[in-house]
């Protein structure tokens, strides 16, 4: 009896595999279909290329891939020493209680809806940038990333968290053995021991930031401009799906914001494919 039930974990858990493998391949293979009116017309590389001017029968998303990134950059240089110096502090610093409810409080957080996040950037970030820049609406690349950047932060801080409690007890004691301080150890142990965990961290939080629509969508200002700056408004590739998508079906703007869904749909599949070889790596090294 006990071989028929692992032969069925065994088959449920293949099947599960497959179906998951098909769905992925299917979106692939529909954001394909769908955007490929727009495609024949343009060409893809052009579509990647140009900028987005409907009116003059232009519908590249340059502009939006530009601040895709840029945006994306910019949230993780504010996001990582956040995640980095709260989860140093949980597992090295503070006594066993303060860490356990520090720990509790940012696990709450990542619970928290992402239009909460926009609602404060909208009335507290915005206001404040707009005053300390004297000039422009406030809703910029700026305020989008550092609201990004607290919203990924508990995630990504959770992260940093187990991979600092899976280092061996004994490199902890060795270095303290040795007379070094907390940030010796943090730098000398604790980050060469845990950077595949916490890469994993970066990338899971890089995945939430360029694939949030809510606050790129409230903070960033939406202009269809290429950006020169950070404290430029401008539009990311979710943004753009999301305020295009209400166009007509069979109007060239729609067919065009599946080139953003492709493009979106790659750069998650690469960076997925660059942390499996990373960490397999950093597993032969071990």
């Amino acid at each position: 009896m006990r071989a028929l039930w692992e032969l069925l974990a065994e088959r449920f858990a293949l099947l599960s595999a497959i179906a998951s493998a098909s769905i992925t391949l299917l979106i692939l293979l529909f954001m394909a279909y769908m955007g490929l009116p727009a495609i024949k017309n343009a060409g893809f590389f052009q579509l990647l290329l140009s900028p987005w001017y409907p009116y003059a029968g232009m519908y590249g998303v340059l502009p939006m891939i530009v601040t895709t990134i840029r945006l994306s950059l910019l949230c993780l240089a504010f996001a990582i020493p956040l995640s980095l110096g709260c989860s140093f502090l949980i597992t090295t610093i503070a006594p066993r209680t303060v860490a356990k409810s520090l720990r509790r409080m940012i696990e709450l957080m990542t619970g928290i809806p992402t239009v909460i996040y926009g609602f404060v950037g909208i009335f507290l970030l915005v206001p404040l940038l707009r005053e300390m820049l004297e000039s422009g609406s406030g809703m910029c690349i700026l305020a989008a990333a550092m609201m990004l950047a607290v919203m990924i932060s508990p995630t990504m801080t959770l992260f940093f968290c187990d991979s600092f409690d899976r280092i061996p007890r004994s490199y902890l004691n060795a270095a303290d053995a040795l007379g070094a301080s907390p940030i010796q150890k943090l730098f000398y142990v604790t980050l060469p021991s845990a950077r595949a965990g916490m890469l994993n961290g970066v990338v899971l939080g890089l995945g939430r930031a360029v694939g949030d629509t809510l606050i790129a969508l409230m903070l960033a200002g939406n202009s269809i401009d290429m950006p020169e700056s950070m404290l430029d408004s401008a539009r990311t590739l979710t943004a753009h799906i999301a305020l295009v998508f209400a166009a007509d079906y069979e109007s060239p703007e729609f067919s065009s914001i599946f080139t953003c869904g492709l493009v979106l749909y790659v750069f998650t599949t690469m960076t997925t494919l660059f942390v499996r070889y990373y960490g397999r790596g950093e597993a032969g090294r071990a």
